[in-house]
Order: C-alpha cells, then sequence, then structure tokens
C-alpha cells in the first residue's frame, strides 16, 4: 500500500506540473512499425460499427437541413451525451497506445503524459464553458469577434483555426495509417482512404448530429473496453492494488526509479514550457470547443464539460492500472517478444499483448477496433469544424458579397468536407514517413499561441480591439512557427545538427508570451474611434456572456 501511496503523491505532483498529453502520447505511433497478423475478431467488430454509424448517418441526415442543425445539431443535444461525445473527441488512439506504452517504459515519467489534461479541464469547465456557449454561435470566432470588426479579424482566426486543424488531421491520418498495419495488418494506403471516406460520409451527409453519435459510440465502447481490462487485471492481481504497483517496481528493469520523476523532464522551465502548451494548447483547439456549442444554453455547455473530465478522468485511472500492470505481465513474457528479446510490433503493441494475455483473442480483437474507431471519432470532428470554419467564417462571414442563404451555406460546407476529405489522402501520403510527435506539437504550439490569447482576452479583457487581437493571432502563429522550426524538433532531429538555436521542444514559453504581450500593446496604443467603440461595447458583450439572451433557441432531435 505504500507503493500505491507514494503513486498518487506523484500523480499529484505531475498534475500540478501540467505536463501535456496529446502530443506525447502520439510518440507511440511515430517511428516505424512492423505489420501484423490479419486480426478477423478485430474486423468484423469494426465491420459493425462502421454498419451501425452509417446508419445514424442516415437517420442523421433526414434531420439536418439547416446550418444550425449541420454545424451543432441545432444546439439540442443533451449536456449527459454530449459529455460523453466530447470525451469520445478528445479521447484518441494516442491515449490508449501511446500512454500506455510511456508508463511501460518509463514508470512513474510516464504518469506526466496523463494527468496534466485534467488541469486543462477545470478551467474549460468555470471559465469558459458558459460564455463561449452564450457569446457564439458555431465556432469560436463568432466569439473573438463578438465586438471587434468581423471583417477584419475572421479571416486571420480562421486561418490560424485552419492550421491547428490540418495539422492535428494530418497526426491523426498519419497515426491511424500506422495503427492499422499494427492492429488489422492492411496496408497504410488502404487505411488512409477508408478512414478519408467514412470522415466523408459521416459529417457530409449527418453533419454534427452524427458526428455526435460516432463520438458518443466510440467512447462508450472505449470506457467498456477499458473497465474490463482493469477488471481483469485487478482479478489477476487479487485485487490487490498495491500489488500491481510493487510487482511492476520489482519486474521492470529500472526497478525502484520507475516510481520516481525527473527521468524526462530535468528543469523547471521545460515543465513549464510543455505545461503552457496543453493549458492552453486545449483551450484553443477548435473541434473540441465547437462541441459546447451543440446544447441548447451554457448551463447545459457547463454540464457537458463537467460529464466530459469525469469520464476522461475515470479512463485515464484505468489506464494506469493496465500500464503498470503491463511491465509485471509482459515484461519479461516470451510469448509477447521476438528471438531477439524485442517486444513484438514494439512498444506500441503493449496494450494490445497485455489485453491478449487477460482476455484471450475476442478481447483483443474488440480493444484493436476500438482503437481504430477512435481515430475515426476524432476526424469527424476536426471535419465538421473546418468546414465550419470555411463557409461560415470565411465564405458567409468575410468574403461572400451578396446575402448568403442557408442552402448556400449548407452547399459550401458540404464542399468543404469533401475538399478535407481530398485533402486529408493527399496530406496522409506525403507524410506518411513524418514523425507524428512533431505534426501534433505543431498543431498545440499555434492553438496554445494563437487562439487561447485573443479568445480568453476577447471574453474577459474589456480594453481588447481589433487591431490587438490581430497582433495576438498574427505573433501568437508566427512565433510559434519560427521557434519550432529553430527548436530540436527540427535542427536536431530532422536536420541532424548538435544544438538547436532555440533549447525547447515547446515554443510556448515564449510565444504565449509574446502573444499576450501583443495583444495587450497594439490595443491599449489604439486611440482610433473604432477602438473606443470596441471598449465601450464590452458591457452590452458580458451581459450576454452571463446570461445568454440572445441565443438561438435549441432544437429537438
Amino acid at each position: 500500500m505504500r507503493k500505491f501511496t507514494k503513486l498518487i503523491s506523484v500523480f499529484l505532483f505531475a498534475w500540478g506540473c501540467g505536463v501535456p498529453t496529446l502530443a506525447l502520447a502520439a510518440d507511440a505511433i511515430a517511428g516505424p512499425v512492423e505489420k501484423q497478423s490479419l486480426n478477423m475478431v478485430a474486423i468484423v467488430i469494426f465491420i459493425g460499427f462502421v454498419l451501425l454509424t452509417l446508419g445514424i448517418t442516415k437517420w442523421a441526415s433526414s434531420r439536418t437541413h439547416t446550418t444550425e442543425q449541420f454545424y451543432t445539431a441545432g444546439g439540442g443535444i443533451p449536456a449527459w451525451q454530449n459529455g460523453i461525445a466530447i470525451s469520445g473527441d478528445f479521447l484518441s488512439a494516442a491515449t490508449l497506445l501511446g500512454i500506455t506504452s510511456s508508463i511501460y517504459t518509463m514508470g512513474a515519467d510516464g504518469l506526466t503524459i496523463i494527468v496534466a489534461t485534467l488541469g486543462a479541464w477545470p478551467i474549460v469547465l468555470f471559465l469558459i464553458a458558459e460564455r463561449l456557449r452564450n457569446l457564439g454561435k458555431f465556432t469560436l470566432i463568432d466569439v473573438i469577434s463578438f465586438r471587434l470588426n468581423a471583417a477584419k479579424i475572421r479571416p486571420i482566426a480562421a486561418a490560424a483555426s485552419l492550421v491547428v486543424l490540418v495539422f492535428y488531421l494530418i497526426a491523426q491520418l498519419v497515426g491511424a495509417g500506422k495503427l492499422i498495419q499494427l492492429l488489422f495488418g492492411l496496408d497504410y494506403v488502404v487505411a488512409v482512404i477508408s478512414v478519408s471516406a467514412l470522415m466523408v460520409v459521416y459529417v457530409a451527409f449527418g453533419g454534427m448530429l452524427a458526428a455526435t453519435w460516432v463520438q458518443f459510440i466510440k467512447s462508450v465502447m472505449l470506457v467498456v473496453g477499458g473497465s474490463v481490462l482493469a477488471l481483469l487485471m485487478l482479478i489477476h492481481f487479487e485485487f490487490d492494488v498495491g500489488e500491481i504497483f510493487a510487482s511492476a517496481e520489482r519486474v521492470h528493469v529500472k526497478g525502484a526509479e520507475i516510481m520516481n520523476t525527473g527521468g524526462w523532464l530535468k528543469d523547471p522551465l521545460s515543465v513549464f514550457s510543455v505545461g503552457l502548451t496543453l493549458l492552453f494548447g486545449f483551450i484553443g483547439l477548435p473541434h473540441i470547443l465547437m462541441r459546447l456549442f451543440t446544447v441548447k444554453d451554457a448551463e447545459a455547455s457547463r454540464k457537458s464539460a463537467f460529464y466530459a473530465i469525469s469520464i476522461i478522468g475515470y479512463f485515464q485511472l484505468l489506464i494506469i492500472l493496465i500500464g503498470f500492470g503491463a511491465i509485471s505481465l509482459i515484461m519479461f513474457n516470451s510469448d509477447y517478444h521476438d528471438a531477439a528479446g524485442k517486444l513484438i510490433g514494439g512498444n506500441n503493441m503493449v496494450i494490445l499483448h497485455v489485453t491478449h494475455f487477460l482476455g484471450g483473442d475476442f478481447l483483443l480483437g474488440f480493444i484493436a477496433a476500438v482503437t481504430f474507431a477512435t481515430i475515426l471519432a476524432v476526424v469527424s470532428g476536426l471535419t465538421i469544424s473546418a468546414a465550419a470554419t470555411i463557409a461560415h467564417d470565411l465564405y458567409a462571414g468575410t468574403f461572400a458579397k451578396s446575402e448568403v442563404t442557408e442552402e448556400k451555406e449548407m452547399l459550401v460546407s458540404k464542399l468543404s468536407v469533401i475538399a478535407m476529405g481530398v485533402l486529408a489522402v493527399i496530406f496522409g501520403l506525403v507524410f506518411e514517413h513524418q514523425n507524428v510527435v512533431f505534426i501534433s506539437n505543431l498543431a498545440m504550439s499555434i492553438a496554445a499561441s494563437a487562439n487561447a490569447p485573443v479568445l480568453i482576452l476577447a471574453m474577459y479583457w474589456r480594453g481588447l480591439t481589433t487591431k490587438g487581437g490581430i497582433a495576438g493571432l498574427v505573433v501568437g502563429l508566427a512565433s510559434s512557427l519560427l521557434f519550432i522550426v529553430l527548436g530540436p524538433q527540427v535542427m536536431v532531429d530532422i536536420m541532424g545538427m548538435d544544438e538547436a538555436l532555440f533549447p525547447y521542444a515547446y515554443p510556448t514559453i515564449v510565444s504565449v508570451p509574446l502573444a499576450f504581450l501583443s495583444i495587450w500593446y497594439f490595443s491599449v496604443s489604439d486611440k482610433s474611434e473604432s477602438a473606443a467603440k470596441e471598449r465601450a461595447s464590452f458591457e452590452e458583450q458580458y451581459v450576454t456572456s452571463e446570461t445568454g439572451i440572445g441565443i438561438q433557441a435549441a432544437s429537438k432531435h
């Protein structure tokens, strides 16, 4: 029990540090993978999932006729269902494969990849959810431009959001291709094309309602599978939780060191930098925030965030048990190692091997199918967010010269979905051999540096002006890109140099403060008449953000 208490202390320490999960979890699927044999159980279960979700898409298409229904399901999704769907949108395949692998190899240091996500959710719950729902209609850009000059700031904010979404989509698709090689024994090209095609069908025909159900079903499958696996782990260790960790310490090659942190991040600035990436990156993710518009009001938005954090937190606790249990069951089990002593399929396969050990071929097939389903859920959310940005923020909100009808905007939305599907295939093939961690870090860093500072100040600072908002977006986007290029991920890992000009893999330690400073300076120095009106209109915005007066009524489904 002493080991368990020590582990909880490490868990709380790591939570306080705020170390990210999304980008680092992708490390497990970043390198070369070994194609595995065809898993018929996984394929049958996944085909069942696809058929079910296609049926739901057909049903949803008959209820998706307007832009409100297409982008946000008319705001009629119940809070509990939306919370489950958010967790399905958030919990990626990297969470299941990558974090388990990290715990398996690093021990307690692997927990730092899990716990920091929980630190971002309370901020969304208490500071973002209600105001976002009351001020926005479809996207976070609606909130940013609420009292600013929409014609000037929307295009730049949309560009930043699209960069985040595209890079995130590329990371998911590259990861998908490698995962399908691992889990199904199919080729990379087949995986990318099939995921992109299903993504287009779900979103183009069923809109947010279909995407919600895909994410909802996937989340339920993921939590059920994880719960069964954790239960089997507890049964194996006779429900002695402390023995799971004590046994891992005895078996692991690092011994007692696996219960200590500090082997991964060795200086406070590194901890702070990755903490900023997660905290502000999460707040700036367009596809996650867009889900908060799918409920009827601000109260339901807040409840959605609560349900989401509860499910995500529960699942991550399961991953802790499974990861440490896998050390004891798999690390020196010859059934799961090749002649050279290496884990078959690489460390990516830890969760699959321990699943086979505890539950046999059927449970292995189920978890493999769920892993693939997670990709479909995430890319569906990314795609509909990109379609809303293109059709609503750029076409209808910026560039259309004449009145935009529902029919025209819906057409542009669906064409955008098809275009994203084509680009997804192209980018997925072009970036096949690129490091998924680098692509994910790029997306998170831009979200943290460009989107989050402007969004937060748009809701909470009366002094924000259009000039300041534009400056923050441009500086945040440019600086995050620049410092990543000058950092170790490019100069050392890709270009092969001995040392990078910028010492940190995550640029947010510089780019986020630069974005805030740019917003402040260009706002306070703006003495124009339009800036004065924008400051004066904060009171009206504040009332709307607190009361929700004037927001659209929810649809019923």
